[in-house]
C-alpha cells in the first residue's frame, strides 16, 4: 500500500467552526443592528475587534456571521451591485432588493459559500425593515437573530421583543441581547457593533466591554 508523500495535516481534514452573534430590530421609524466582534476559528480567537455590520448602501446594512470570508465577499458584491443601481437610477435602493439580492447570491452558490447575513434598513416606501436571508431563503421579521449565540438569547428576545419600541428601547434591547450571548457563547466576544437607522441615516456605534450592562451573574 503506497502512503502519501505529503499528508494532510489533521486540523485541515477537521471542519473548522465558527461563531458569533447578530440581531436586527425594528422600531417605530427604523432599525438598530448589532453585532459581537470575535471572529474564531475553532477553539482559536484570530480577531477581537471585528465589526460584522457591512453597509450595503447609505441606508441599508447587513450582520455577517458563518464564514468570515464568505460572508464579507457577498456584502461586497451586493454593495456593488447597489451602487451600479444608483448609478441608472436617481432612486434609492429597496431594502427588500438588497436583501434579495443577498439572497440570490446566497442560493447560487449555497454549495460552495457558508455565510448568514440579515439585512436591515430603512427605505421611502416600507420604513425600517429587516429580512433573514439563508441558502434562498427571504423572511421580512420584526426581528431577526442568528450565529452560534443566538441559541442562548431565543428566550430572551421572544419575552422582551414589543412592537413599536422606540429607538432607545430598540437600542437597550440589542444591546442587552448581545451582552447575554457574549456571556455565555465562547465563540462571541468582545465590543458591541450598534448601528441605528431611520430616516436621517445611519448612526453607528461601539460599546466597550467595560460599557456593557451587567447583569445577576456577573
Amino acid at each position: 500500500m503506497s502512503e502519501e508523500l505529503f499528508p494532510e495535516p489533521e486540523w485541515l481534514s477537521e471542519e473548522v467552526k465558527t461563531g458569533t452573534t447578530i440581531i436586527a430590530v425594528t422600531f417605530d421609524g427604523g432599525v438598530v443592528l448589532g453585532s459581537d466582534s470575535r471572529v474564531s476559528a475553532g477553539e482559536s480567537v484570530v480577531n477581537r475587534v471585528m465589526n460584522k455590520l457591512s453597509p450595503l448602501h447609505d441606508k441599508i446594512y447587513c450582520a455577517l456571521s458563518g464564514s468570515a470570508a464568505d460572508a464579507q465577499t457577498i456584502a461586497e458584491i451586493v454593495n456593488y451591485q447597489l451602487d451600479v443601481h444608483i448609478g441608472h437610477s436617481e432612486d434609492d435602493p429597496l431594502v427588500c432588493s438588497a436583501a434579495t439580492l443577498v439572497k440570490n447570491i446566497s442560493y447560487k452558490y449555497k454549495e460552495e459559500l457558508s455565510a448568514h447575513l440579515i439585512v436591515a434598513g430603512w427605505d421611502r416606501k416600507k420604513g425600517g425593515q429587516v429580512y433573514a436571508t439563508l441558502n434562498g431563503l427571504l423572511s421580512r421579521q420584526p426581528f431577526a437573530i442568528g450565529g452560534s449565540g443566538s441559541f442562548y438569547i431565543n428566550g430572551f428576545v421572544d419575552a422582551e421583543y414589543r412592537k413599536n419600541m422606540t429607538k432607545r428601547e430598540s437600542q437597550e434591547f440589542v444591546v442587552n441581547a448581545l451582552t447575554l450571548a457574549m456571556g455565555r457563547d465562547g465563540s462571541s466576544g468582545g465590543v458591541a457593533y450598534v448601528v441605528t437607522i431611520d430616516k436621517d441615516g445611519a448612526e453607528e456605534k461601539c460599546v466597550l466591554g467595560n460599557e456593557l450592562p451587567k447583569f445577576f451573574d456577573e
